[in-house]
């Protein structure tokens, strides 16, 4: 596993801890209630994304896929 998934398995179960009424505890031993929960979903989409653009790196796909068609011709 990368860091960045990593990253969005430890944001979901804060998730699901702060949504089960449990406060979660970072490593660092910063606790997090239901008030932290926007913070908590902002930081698993930015990972998720992290997490994304990894995947497509992997699979050859660097950047967006663009796809051009020619609309100039007969058909």
């Amino acid at each position: 596993m990368s860091t960045a998934t990593d990253m969005v398995a430890l944001y979901i179960a804060a998730e699901v801890a702060v949504l089960n009424g449990r406060a979660f505890a970072w490593a660092d031993g910063r606790q997090l209630t239901r008030v932290d929960l926007p913070e908590i979903r902002r930081g698993r989409q930015e990972w998720e994304a992290r997490a994304a653009a990894e995947a497509a790196t992997t699979a050859g796909r660097s950047g967006p896929r663009v796809l051009l068609a020619d609309f100039s011709g007969p058909v």
